[in-house]
């Protein structure tokens, strides 16, 4: 049986390819491409020859089929995306579902990716981060997520298109409260930007500014976290900032005393001394 392999590709600058990822695009008897037009400046360039074929949201269904047919055969087919890797907020993972389930050999390459880059980039204080993808077009159901991750203690990473940036900021801020956020385009590319601030900050600038490109939003988590131990007032304004967000009283507790490894008993002591609007 041949090998899926799942191979990432360079964000903008085309010398962040790895050895590997170019010996497999080479040796692979296909490559399954979401944009086959974008693609090939990047097989042009490094001058391999092998055959592609589009892959992407809109030919899946019929296009599935036929990967996994050559793979059957004994092909080994390279999975790419327009950038960065694939199955990350695009259709590759349906193809890599396919084969799993098939019990068909996938093997994924590591190499760029937008996500991590931007965490990295933000450099805010988080236990971890959870990566949200493109936030649904309908505002509710975007609603209805970000609310069921806004009192945990980790960033959140999105990407979003440039006409769409504007009313999701309004709604991260309206959701979350105004928090820390880094806003990244243009990752490795000439006009690289990343910009540092706050929610309110953000949505002014891109008011001033009309944003293009897609944009990699990290928001800062529900509380800072810090190393060291913390001490009362770190702690206090870790409750109120919660507070301030709607948390209720019982769960506010159990988060700053699981992330900030302090005495359940003594954060709600804590608590109860707190004014409550």
């Amino acid at each position: 049986m041949g090998t899926l392999f799942v191979v990432p590709t360079p964000l903008g600058n085309l010398e962040d390819i790895t050895l590997r990822a170019l010996r497999i695009l080479r040796e692979s008897a296909l490559i399954a491409a979401e944009d086959t037009r974008r693609s090939r400046t990047l097989l042009r360039h490094f001058d391999i020859p092998t055959r592609m074929e589009s892959y992407h949201q809109h030919n899946k269904r019929s296009a599935i089929p036929q990967v996994m047919e050559r793979l059957r055969q004994g092909q080994d087919v390279a999975l790419i995306s327009d950038a960065g890797m694939p199955s990350v907020s695009d259709p590759g993972f349906e193809l890599v579902r396919a084969a799993i389930d098939a019990g068909l050999p996938v093997d994924v390459l590591p190499g760029p990716s937008a996500v991590t880059a931007s965490v990295v980039f933000a450099a805010l204080p988080a236990v971890g981060f959870i990566f949200m993808g493109f936030p649904p077009r309908r505002r509710k159901q975007a609603q209805e997520r970000l609310r069921a991750v806004a009192s945990l203690p980790y960033s959140l990473v999105l990407f979003e298109a440039p006409r769409r940036l504007a009313s999701t900021l309004d709604l991260l801020l309206i959701t979350l409260g105004n928090r820390a956020v880094a806003a990244v385009r243009e990752l490795s590319k000439l006009h690289q930007e990343v910009i540092r601030t706050d929610l309110r900050g953000l949505i002014d600038r891109v008011s001033e500014h009309e944003p293009r490109g897609e944009w990699t939003i990290v928001v800062g988590p529900a509380i800072e976290w810090e190393s060291g131990p913390p001490d009362a007032s770190a702690v206090a304004a870790a409750l109120l900032r919660l507070a301030d967000d709607g948390v209720p009283g019982r769960e506010a507790v159990h988060i700053v005393s699981r992330v900030l490894d302090r005495p359940r008993t003594e954060v709600y002591r804590l608590w109860l001394t707190l004014p409550k609007a």
